[in-house]
């Protein structure tokens, strides 16, 4: 069985034990719940292996029958060096967790089903939050109500409840690893199976992993020479809607585990949604990433509430080499006058009340490298609507900053059926002219939705198996001329031409071609047909004459 393989197992194992337990409970409530006990289980096994190295041959073994804590136990036999080993551990993991606050103790008190549970559950979520080391950990837990009437009316309900969902949790992945790319993916499985059943509210903090795979791999790309390859090192990745981090960590992924290695400076995200923002800083954590290496922000990106994305003197603006953004679509904002004057909108105009779309792609590309990349997924409407947002695509045309669309089927989210695009945007573009990707036809369907296809199966590549994905991948790498009904460069003429409309069935048509008739083949056949039917007909009225009956 392949790591995926035991990774998505382990996954399944969970959302089984979810759908088991969640009963009457709220999907999203339940969620926020197993997932932050999934955590809990990870930051508790990573510090207690690094404990493990720390003490060597002073950590205690206990027989196999002893249900208590080691470390539990080396702080009773060693009560005056716990504050000098924790200052230790602070330096070493980031973070400290006290002995009774560690999963194996909450697990030990949920198979006993001990009274105790929910009291030492909210202080070790306190513990972490406030006490563990310094901010990393600050509000992570602040939406995890274990007082609320959801899980139970009486603190004893309560308690019963999470010592049995718990119990279960511990119980279903005793037999997996643990470590940070094991529970890191199944965490994003969960996620995923989550926001399958959360319908619209699954655009939130969910991007399919088929369009997270496409964006990660358009941004790594070289900006100026996609067909180079992959860059080795990207100074600082964004995504200022991040959701759950999963785009963020993909471009991760994809830049470090490129043959040869690479290397992301620092990954920085922000996201509106308080639960959300707490699921992403969890999910980075949970795949092995330090906390010294992301900085993920709460706030409303339009207002730009950041402050290092407010530095007013340009020498000194953060930018970013790759950008990546699936923001919610077309949402209704404060486009006021003020706002106007915003140093990111200032020079293009404002996107319309109705639709923040042309907002939130010029938060991002004010940001952007001279050598970056930055991939957003938008309605189809950005291409073609009039009005301000027309005034904005053609600005950005007219300075070569658009670098190539790509049209995608519908029905790929579970939030909206609606079909979407992906623009690649430039600051210093090396083409003169807009490639246009028509996948839109390129897709299984499947049962709730469309999806593109990976090439694999039972996650394995297989050369016969169409796949969708690398195929839009490798055109905007390779950049061809033209490929019948599936891509075109475009001259900035034509477009111009087009009042600068980017409607891609504009300029990569999928009309199929009308069959050639040939005249001579087609009269061929009928006279040879015509001369069958005669023979039948002669052969017929014999039969007809020799039954003394009227022929035809």
């Amino acid at each position: 069985m392949t790591a995926k393989q035991k990774q998505e197992q382990l996954g399944k194992a969970l959302w089984d034990i979810a759908n088991e337990l969640r009963g009457a409970m709220n999907a999203d409530d339940f969620r926020d719940y197993m997932l932050s006990f999934l955590f809990l289980r990870y930051l508790s096994d990573n510090y207690e292996a690094s404990v493990k190295k720390e003490l060597g041959s002073d950590y205690p073994k206990l027989e196999e029958d002893d249900k208590r804590n080691s470390l539990s136990v080396w702080y009773e036999a060693n009560p005056n060096d716990v504050e000098e080993f924790e200052k230790q551990m602070r330096k070493k993991v980031h973070y400290v967790i006290k002995p009774n606050y560690l999963w194996g103790s909450i697990s030990e008190l949920a198979r006993k089903q001990h009274n105790d549970l929910l009291s030492d559950l909210q202080k070790g979520f306190s513990y972490i939050e406030n006490e563990s080391f310094e901010s990393s950990f600050k509000g992570l837990f602040s939406e995890i109500n274990l007082d609320s009437e959801k899980l139970g009316k009486t603190y004893s309900d309560r308690n019963n409840k999470l010592c049995t969902i718990i119990q279960k949790i511990s119980e279903g992945i005793a037999e997996f690893s643990t470590d940070s790319d094991t529970l890191g993916d199944a965490y994003e499985y969960l996620i995923g199976e989550f926001a399958a059943g959360s319908g619209k509210k699954a655009g939130e903090f969910y991007t399919p992993q088929q369009l997270s795979t496409i964006l990660s791999e358009i941004v790594t790309l070289d900006s100026q020479n996609p067909k180079a390859g992959k860059k080795k090192k990207i100074n600082r990745v964004l995504d200022f809607a991040c959701g759950s981090g999963s785009l963020l960590l993909n471009v991760k992924d994809k830049i470090e585990k490129q043959p040869g290695g690479g290397i992301i400076s620092r990954i920085y995200g922000q996201e509106k949604n308080i639960t959300t923002y707490n699921l992403a800083r969890m999910n980075m954590l949970l795949h092995g990433v330090k906390d010294s290496e992301f900085d993920i922000f709460h706030g409303d990106t339009l207002k730009n509430e950041w402050d290092i994305l407010n530095e007013m003197n340009p020498a000194k603006k953060t930018t970013f080499d790759a950008i990546v953004a699936n923001p919610p679509f077309s949402l209704r904002w404060d486009a006021s006058e003020a706002m106007g004057e915003n140093f990111r909108f200032k020079n293009y105009g404002l996107a319309p009340k109705s639709a923040a779309d042309f907002a939130f792609l010029l938060h991002g590309f004010h940001f952007l490298s001279d050598e970056g990349t930055m991939a957003i997924i938008l309605p189809h409407g950005v291409l073609f609507r009039g009005g301000a947002e027309s005034r904005i695509r053609e600005k950005l045309l007219k300075d070569g900053n658009i670098d190539t669309v790509i049209g995608l089927p519908s029905n790929l989210f579970f939030s909206t059926g609606i079909p979407v695009c992906i623009l690649v945007l430039k600051k210093c573009k090396k083409d003169d002219d807009v490639l246009f990707i028509n996948a839109s036809e390129h897709y299984k369907k499947e049962k709730r939705q469309n999806i593109l296809r990976d090439g694999k199966i039972d996650g394995v590549l297989d050369p016969k198996e169409p796949n969708d994905i690398q195929k839009i991948v490798e055109t905007y790498q390779n950049r061809p001329e033209k490929e019948e009904r599936y891509s075109r460069r475009v001259s900035m003429k034509e477009i111009e031409d087009n009042d600068y409309n980017l409607n891609i069935s504009r300029y990569v048509s999928t009309a199929k071609p009308e069959p050639i008739i040939d005249l001579k083949e087609v009269n061929e056949k009928l006279v040879d047909t015509k001369k069958k039917a005669s023979e039948s007909l002669k052969l017929h009225n014999g039969f007809l004459k020799e039954l003394g009956l009227k022929t035809i």
